[in-house]
């Protein structure tokens, strides 16, 4: 019955799923503690609002986002993927994709929770394939919607475990492309902490570790929302110092700092993560 909702759901045009996005951001907003409470905690460390006012702006739009991200992301997994790229009205930076095939390297796309993150994977698998680093669902119920979602075309994805990180330089040394959240808090031990607006953040050095030892290329992609879903523009820019976890920040910080209210503030980017075998009460 879900799967029957999420196809009919899929149908509809862009417009009124980014409505039924802002409807769904607005309960979020207003019956969502937990989410509520990381947006503001997260956009008060970020400390990127000009005053109290741009703060609560910040606050209800980052929501109302969120709820859009939420709907579209289904949309776009149970829509033919022919029918999905109608909605991308420019790809900016293609070019850098070029390069990178015409000197025989691979591609590692860093693209952050910013934006609609699921289109730019599919954009560019249209084309080429990509192997893309996931984290399995908590939730049993989303990981049969995930699987069905995200692997088609010519995407392949790649567990976060040491089996995903040999397919993600497989497929580096064979010159094909890759995916990865820069911004998704790594495993203990996994990452190194580096600043991102100014905070320590606990960020993932695995990046730095597959550029240097398959001399792939690395490429920043985001999916920009356009207002009253008149669809998306991605963009793709090079990352332009050695993928170090601070430089990777930086970057990222720079992105968010042009549309802050697509970043995903609700995720917890600021936690401490757990060593192996510790609860969360430890």
């Amino acid at each position: 019955m879900l799967k029957a909702f999420l196809r009919v759901l899929a149908e509809l045009p862009l417009p009124i799923i980014n409505g039924i996005g802002v409807l769904a951001g607005w309960i979020l907003y207003f019956f969502s503690i937990k989410i509520t409470r990381r947006t503001r905690k997260n956009l008060t460390t970020a400390a990127i609002s000009s005053s109290a006012q741009d703060y609560r702006r910040l606050v209800r739009q980052s929501i109302i986002e969120t709820g859009k991200g939420l709907v579209e992301t289904f949309a776009i997994w149970f829509r033919p993927q022919h029918r999905v790229l109608k909605w991308v009205r420019e790809c900016r930076g293609w070019e850098h994709v070029e390069a990178a095939h015409a000197n025989h390297q691979g591609i590692i796309f860093l693209t952050p929770h910013l934006g609609c993150y699921e289109i730019s994977a599919l954009y560019y698998a249209a084309r080429h394939p990509i192997t893309v680093l996931y984290r399995p669902a908590r939730q049993q119920w989303l990981a049969p919607l995930i699987e069905e979602g995200r692997n088609r075309s010519q995407i392949t994805q790649a567990p976060t475990n040491l089996r995903g990180v040999r397919s993600l330089l497989k497929a580096l040394k064979q010159g094909e492309a890759i995916g990865i959240l820069p911004d998704q808090v790594p495993e203990f031990g996994e990452g190194t902490w580096a600043n991102f607006f100014g905070t320590p953040a606990y960020t993932m050095t695995l990046v730095g570790k597959l550029a240097a030892t398959s001399g792939a290329t690395v490429l920043l992609a985001v999916g920009e929302r356009l207002s009253w879903g008149r669809g998306y523009v991605i963009h793709i820019t090079p990352l332009s110092k050695d993928p170090t976890a601070d430089n990777i920040n930086l970057a990222i910080e720079q992105l968010v700092r042009q549309c802050p209210t697509q970043y995903l503030w609700s995720y917890r980017r600021f936690k401490q993560p757990k060593p192996h075998g510790k609860s969360a009460a430890e």
